[in-house]
């Protein structure tokens, strides 16, 4: 993946962690997303005192999406702690096998601009529940 674009994801994701709701947790998370014709979708968590209410950011970013008629996630981009690597949730990563084509999309895992990692969905979600096994 490119180094720039990865930056960029990364920036978005960091910036959009500012605006995160978080009364409860305090743990603010900001996703960016990447979907078909370059369109970029940011998300943050948003909680809620019925805490199964709350949402994290990258559920956020996806169905944000989705509501605009994007199906196609290309790469996605989470910041969490900035001391740590925060990874997707379980819920999360079940609706992002949801809308890649390909399970082999990068994951951008960063605590800033210098420090990430970058994964395959397959190797954070290697078992995956989709449409093929519903057939």
């Amino acid at each position: 993946m490119d180094k720039v674009l990865i930056q960029d994801l990364i920036g978005k994701s960091l910036e959009v962690r500012e605006k995160a709701y978080v009364p409860y947790s305090k743990f603010p998370v900001g996703s960016s997303v990447l979907f078909e014709n370059s369109k970029i979708f940011t998300g943050c968590n948003v909680e809620n005192a019925s805490f199964g209410a709350s949402n994290c950011a990258e559920r956020t970013a996806i169905f944000k999406a989705v509501s605009e008629g994007y199906r196609k996630i290309y790469a996605l981009c989470v910041v969490g702690s900035l001391n740590d690597f925060t990874y997707p949730c379980g819920i999360c990563r079940q609706v992002l096998s949801e809308f890649v084509f390909d399970m082999n999309i990068p994951v951008i895992i960063a605590k800033n601009k210098e420090e990430y990692r970058v994964h395959k969905l397959s190797e954070i979600l290697p078992y995956d529940f989709g449409v093929k096994n519903l057939i």
